[in-house]
């Protein structure tokens, strides 16, 4: 189904318990790493969004058989490091960034040729931040002249390890270099300027890879190998962010959240919303599969405007759409900084999200590193999501506080990283209508 728009309409109360998706950057990685391990290697809670598929069939490409025996699983016959096989065709990797950028410290260190393609707003994405480390590393990896895809990389060339230091803190390109690094000569290192999501460091050990951490850097050394395992790949707290910010927002909503993922370089969300008054409590906290997971139960509350915390940003960057919401809604302002991140994800996620907001009646003021938002009144209107699934699914969310039907256009890419999220929103209590 190719859904054009969704319409929106004001709702009562988010109520119930779900399980949402899958974390999308450890389904992502499961693959990855599932298909140089030795063995087979079978993951359940799965992903089977466009974005995870799109990193399936790249490994499928190049000669790496993987069974879907039912809805969530996979199995994965891995062939180890030097196991990949010449693709017969360009890879597509249609909208995924993450997708794009690992996959580029992988096939750097491969002895045949390679090119990536992926879809119109793939290939507006920057790309230097990866191919340029790389390049020091030794790989020979071409772009556009503006640096964005297609990615075209040459086979057999012999890399170096390298001490790489971050500029923006970002687990794209630290997982990038990561796995480059397991084709290097010697050590690879990255130091990161503020902690990010992790799960490439935790599986690689989950995998038997050693991975060592001396304070902001990160170390692996290459002649090592990867054993298959199991992994249990819980949902994802990026898709959940949408209903805590959803049921904080809406009176009288009372909602848990099943089997959450909560790495605490993933945990933003929970301490913002906190941080704004949010009534927030993790339930039943245990540890799966070397990631920490629990229940999150979330009821209605009265926000109030905060200046996030700088240290907060990179363990929410994913959820900030879904925040600008909840600042909406809050008595007050809230004051982003030290974002800029967020205007080089699927959109520009700061310009975005502030006309959208202004459309509905909002005073929110991008800055070049974030956004001022006074709390106030939503009204109804049309927004433009530009094709970015998380803008989409946060207007969504605004329909529950909004003074009428409020138009999102440009909604076929939710299906990238959340392919369940109309009928989970539909349970809870959001009337959503879809436009072919």
């Amino acid at each position: 189904m190719n859904v054009k728009k969704f319409i929106a309409h004001p709702s009562q109360h988010l109520h119930g318990e779900l399980r949402v998706a899958g974390d999308k950057s450890i389904s992502h990685r499961a693959i990855i790493l599932g298909a140089i391990a030795e063995g087979t290697t079978d993951v359940t809670g799965f992903l089977e969004g466009e974005d995870t598929l799109a990193t399936l069939a790249a490994f499928q490409a190049m000669g790496i058989s993987i069974e879907r025996p039912a809805q969530g699983e996979v199995r994965i016959h891995g062939k180890g490091l030097h196991g990949l096989q010449a693709p017969r065709h360009v890879l597509d990797l249609g909208n995924s960034g993450t997708s794009i950028r690992l996959l580029s410290g992988l096939l750097a260190g491969q002895k045949f040729d390679s090119e990536m393609i992926g879809d119109e707003y793939l290939s507006r994405r920057p790309m230097r931040r990866v191919t340029d480390p790389l390049k020091t590393m030794g790989a020979r990896i071409a772009t556009t002249e503006t640096g964005t895809p297609p990615l075209k990389i040459q086979g057999g060339q012999a890399l170096q390890g390298t001490h790489y230091v971050m500029p923006i803190a970002s687990a794209q390109v630290k997982s990038c270099l990561l796995l480059a690094g397991l084709y290097a000569q010697g050590t690879t290192q990255v130091t990161e300027p503020a902690p990010t999501r992790d799960h490439t460091e935790r599986m690689l050990k989950g995998f038997g890879y050693p991975v060592s951490r001396t304070g902001d850097c990160i170390e692996v050394e290459s002649g090592g190998s990867l054993t298959a395992t199991s992994i249990d790949v819980p949902a994802d707290i990026s898709s959940a962010a949408f209903f805590m910010v959803g049921a904080s927002i809406a009176e009288g909503s009372d909602i848990t959240l099943r089997h959450v993922g909560i790495n605490p370089t993933r945990i933003g969300i929970v301490n913002i919303l906190q941080a704004m008054g949010g009534d927030i409590t993790l339930l039943n906290q245990r540890e799966v599969g070397g990631e920490p997971v629990a229940d999150i139960r979330v009821r209605a509350s009265k926000l109030k405007g905060i200046t996030i915390p700088k240290e907060q940003v990179p363990l929410a960057i994913d959820e900030f759409p879904a925040l600008f919401i909840a600042a909406a809604c809050a008595e007050g302002e809230t004051i982003l900084t030290d974002a800029k991140e967020l205007r080089v994800k699927e959109s520009d996620r700061i310009q975005v999200m502030a006309d959208g907001l202004i459309a509905l009646g909002i005073d929110a003021r991008p800055t070049e590193d974030g956004m001022i938002i006074q709390g106030g009144t939503l009204g109804s209107g049309t927004v433009e999501s530009h094709g970015d699934h998380r803008i989409a699914m946060s207007f969504t969310m605004a329909a529950l506080r909004s003074t009428g039907a409020i138009t999102i256009n440009d909604c076929a890419n939710v299906a990238t990283s959340f392919p369940n999220f109309v009928e989970l929103a539909q349970q809870t209590g959001i009337q959503l209508d879809l436009v072919e």
